[in-house]
């Protein structure tokens, strides 16, 4: 009987201390792997225990050897049968390979039979053996005996692996030797390879072995170990003397490419050409091939001018190119490859003419394409139902049917039997031609030979059914859908959008049934999506059956609908039907504070400010906490409104909120709100408290905040904020222009104002306010002479004297007794037809009261109430202060009659006239009685 010898190999941290005794030269090859539990020393067989004990036979060979199965380590890997891998001259294809179990009749023992003698020839190594078998010897395992059977008994185990030959592997095996073994692992087991090609290293087999290098590059590359495989290279030239060439490189590249990773194979691409090593054709048609599969354009495209500059013509390449710029709509660069391809002279493959056909097609060239079709047959292709479907598909996107109709038949009369790609364009292309009967003809003829319509077929037969008013054909088209499996929601969202776009919504109903409704009634987003289709389309009835009738319970997705759905009224102007959908919201036990606020700005965009009022007060009551947009949207409630006071009111309950912090928007209506009450201590306390917090304004809070806070603010405040505007940037507009000159005119700042003018001027921003507002400073100032040329420069500049420059004048030139100039300016109003108002007969009462003129007054009053207007509470004031100055006392009480039986109060100035008139003429008791009157009535 041959004796046997195997290498001890177990895993465990004993044999680690002890392996150093083992000699490479008596064992020829250890590897650090878990054994199988059989042991041979001196001839009889032990069983060590390291795995559960599988019974194998031995026999007898003189000069074979019986690899044991061993479980790889990296787990069992099959691949592909169909890879292309980098050979010296193109692509091939690798051959079906298979592993682990499909091949039962091979086995690969890793541990070797040998003769017992070379076992006995290191007897340290035979006592440490022992003493580890003595240690993990378990009682309960059978020590399984050796029988004579056949060599195909021997062979015949459950697993089967590939074959590896570990006779004689040692410090003095071949090159060639240790290559066969590297290859054998790189097939079988990573790990087990990475070891022996380090094995290989430390004993010098890999002096200038290409062949070892780039089974190894294989194995990281599987690994990904990108890292593991630059060292690799670097070793291969600088340690091992190795010169690289394409195949070393394209290992790496068919790993990336199986991986899809794009840019690790550009990269090692330009490694490639770091190193000088010139690619191949294999090279390029992989890498075009993934930047193919990911998009890559400019890769691509760095990758195609590469070829063509080292003069290589690879096939796919071309196709690859042709195929992202086709995809990409980039027809004009898909049409210069195709010219590269007859100028490059490369023969077309049968991709190369599919893939130049279809960038024809895509584009609409389909005469081109035509001749491509028979230049494809001349060149020895016969066009294949792939051809035809792309030139089919074509003539469809064109809308050409009649000539796909003809190639339809064409391919029955040439024996080709149409598949499921060419029912499916003629689907498209009938319905993109808009006829239905064509269309629904084609894709009955697609279910009837057993194909499956594509989702794509599906919508465009129910947008035509839709179009046509086929209910009963959508709803057998609806089944179809489910049918074939496609989700639900897709269902109703493909349907929703045919029937929107043939304004036929309210048809919905009658297609939705049986599954598809009972579908939208348990499924809340389902729900959600078809009630806002029909909200979007003023179907509001059908929206409120859909939620009446619902069958899911989501009281919080409830709110949010019903807000989406007032939300989508209110933004598509349809007032109404927002009112509608609230009226008809479930009563919850607290109101919902965003459902509640939209309402409150729709009603006061309807003017209903009863009704928002209500609702606020609804909130307050309910105690929910409103939040800072609440407030804003109550304040403009009131704002609008009218209710200033209210609106005063909701503001200080917004100051005692700590919590509430107002945004920009809010502060400025605050601001407003408080201007327009004439609240300017606010304002200015406001204004210093917003100043604190060091926030940055934009341009409109700087408008906001100088127009509302210029009469609360100093003038040299305003005009530092003024500039401070300015030098950020921003552009004051018109009002703050007039603000900022009416600040200056008022305190006599007239150089500041003039610059105000020329910047506002300069910058196309002056109006006929901002002359008025010049005037006007001047006039109250005295500044005669400038009044009159800012007036000239009105005129100059286009703008007619306005009404309130005429009354600017008349008040100024009255006051300083310049009655020529005064009668001047009201000869000019009646040339220019210029009407007067309130304002300006109340200074013509004034100026002929101040002179006694008492004719001129009541001529003044009388034209007056002729035109209609009557004396308003100033008017009536002046004229009392007139009569008092004329001593017709009798005739200034009288007026204060008069006020009351026209319904004008009488205010403070009233009395303080009439008694300044009495005093005046000496009748100081009824002065008394004026002024005890004053005091009873709190004036």
């Amino acid at each position: 009987m041959a004796s046997l010898k195997l290498s001890v190999s177990p895993d465990n941290n004993y044999f680690e201390s002890k392996k150093q005794f083992f000699s490479l030269s008596t064992l020829k090859f250890t590897l650090n792997t878990p054994f199988s539990g059989y042991i041979c020393t001196g001839g009889a067989v032990f069983v060590r225990p390291f795995c559960k004990p599988k019974h194998i036979t031995v026999v007898r060979l003189k000069n074979e050897s019986l690899d044991l199965f061993e479980s790889k380590s990296d787990s069992c890997r099959i691949d592909n049968p169909k890879n292309y891998v980098a050979d010296e001259d193109n692509l091939i294809i690798e051959s079906q390979e298979f592993r682990g179990d499909f091949d039962k009749r091979r086995v690969n023992v890793w541990k070797k039979f040998r003769g017992a003698k070379r076992v006995r020839r290191n007897s340290k190594m035979r006592a440490d053996a022992q003493k580890n078998i003595v240690k993990y010897k378990k009682p309960d395992y059978p020590v399984v005996p050796i029988k004579k059977k056949s060599a195909s008994d021997a062979l015949d185990c459950q697993t089967a692996v590939d074959y590896v030959d570990f006779d004689y592997v040692g410090p003095e095996s071949s090159s060639k030797h240790c290559n066969s073994v590297l290859e054998q692992l790189e097939k079988s087991n990573d790990s087990k390879a990475l070891r022996f090609y380090e094995w290989m290293k430390v004993n010098g087999k890999l002096e200038k072995n290409v062949t070892a290098y780039n089974l190894i590059l294989r194995v990281l590359g599987r690994k990904a170990d990108w890292d593991g495989a630059q060292v690799v290279i670097k070793e291969m030239v600088s340690v091992s003397g190795c010169e690289l060439n394409y195949r070393v490189f394209n290992t790496l590249i068919y790993a990336c490419y199986k991986s899809g990773l794009v840019d690790l194979g550009t990269r090692w691409f330009r490694t490639m050409l770091d190193y000088n090593v010139q690619p191949n054709v294999a090279t390029f048609g992989m890498l075009m091939s993934l930047y193919q599969k990911g998009w890559a354009v400019e890769a691509a495209e760095y990758m195609f001018s590469q070829m063509r500059n080292l003069k290589i013509k690879c096939q796919s390449a071309y196709s690859a190119m042709i195929t992202i710029y086709t995809r990409m709509s980039l027809h004009d660069k898909a049409e210069n490859i195709i010219g590269f391809l007859r100028q490059d002279g490369v023969v077309l493959n049968r991709e190369n003419w599919l893939v130049v056909l279809n960038a024809y097609c895509q584009q609409g060239k389909l005469s081109d394409a035509g001749r491509v079709l028979r230049a494809m047959s001349e060149a020895g292709f016969p066009p294949c139902i792939v051809a035809y479907n792309t030139m089919i598909t074509g003539y469809g996107r064109d809308s050409r049917m009649d000539h796909a109709e003809r190639l339809f038949c064409k391919i029955k009369e040439n024996g080709i039997v149409p598949d499921e790609t060419t029912y499916r364009s003629l689907v498209e292309g009938w319905g993109r031609a808009g006829n239905y009967k064509q269309a629904r003809f084609y894709y009955m003829e697609l279910k009837r030979l057993g194909f499956k319509p594509n989702p794509s077929n599906l919508y465009t037969l129910i947008r035509l059914q839709a179009k046509h008013e086929d209910e009963e054909g959508a709803v057998m088209t609806v089944g179809d859908m489910v049918m074939i499996g496609c989700q639900k929601s897709s269902i109703l969202g493909t349907v929703l959008q045919a029937y929107e776009k043939a304004n036929r919504l309210e048809k919905m109903s009658v297609v939705l049934e049986g599954p598809l409704y009972a579908q939208v009634l348990k499924n809340q987003t389902s729900c959600a999506i078809l009630v806002t289709a029909y909200v979007k389309n003023c179907l509001i009835d059908s929206a409120l059956k859909v939620l009446s009738e619902k069958q899911w319970d989501d009281p919080l997705f409830e709110d949010n609908l019903y807000h989406l759905l007032i939300c989508s009224c209110k933004d598509l102007g349809h007032l109404e039907n927002a009112i509608k959908i609230f009226t008809c919201l479930p009563k919850p036990a607290e109101p919902n504070l965003n459902i509640y606020c939209s309402m409150i700005d729709i009603y006061s965009k309807m003017n209903m400010f009863s009704e928002a009022e209500k609702l606020y007060i609804e909130l307050q009551s309910s105690g929910v906490k409103l939040d800072m947009i609440a407030f804003s949207i109550v304040v403009r409630m009131y704002v609008k409104s009218g209710s200033l006071n209210k609106a005063c009111m909701v503001i200080d309950i917004i100051d005692k909120e700590k919590n509430i912090v107002p945004d920009v928007y809010l502060l400025r209506d605050i601001l407003r709100v408080y201007q327009r009450c004439g609240m300017d201590e606010k304002l200015a306390d406001l204004y210093y408290k917003v100043l604190k917090n060091s926030e940055i304004w934009d341009e409109e809070m700087y408008n906001c905040v100088i127009n509302c806070c210029a009469r609360a603010l100093p003038v040299d405040e305003l005009s530092r904020l003024f500039n401070e505007m300015l030098n950020r940037g921003f552009t004051p507009n018109t009002i703050t222009f007039n603000v900022m000159l009416n600040a200056y005119g008022k305190s006599r700042l007239f150089e500041k104002a003039k610059n105000v003018f020329w910047m506002a001027k300069k910058r196309g921003l002056i109006d006929i306010i901002s002359y008025n507002t010049i005037i006007a400073s001047y006039g109250k100032n005295k500044y005669l002479k400038n009044m009159s040329a800012a007036v000239r420069k009105m005129q100059f500049d286009g703008f007619s004297v306005s009404l309130e420059a005429y009354n600017c004048m008349l008040d100024a030139y009255g006051k300083e007794g310049e009655m020529d100039k005064f009668k001047s300016v009201l000869q000019r109003m009646k040339v220019s037809n210029c009407s007067s108002d309130h304002y300006t007969y109340n200074i013509l009462i004034n100026i002929y009261g101040e002179k006694g003129w008492i004719d001129e007054v009541g001529g003044v009053l009388t034209e007056l109430k002729e035109c209609g207007v009557g004396p308003d509470l100033c008017s009536y004031n002046t004229l009392i202060k007139a009569y008092g100055i004329a001593g017709m006392v009798e005739d200034a009480v009288a007026l204060v009659k008069e006020m009351r039986e026209n319904g004008i109060e009488p205010d403070r100035v009233t009395y303080t006239n009439l008694i300044n008139a009495l005093r005046k003429n000496d009748m100081f008791l009824e002065a008394v009685k004026w002024s005890l009157w004053m005091k009873q009535i709190r004036l």
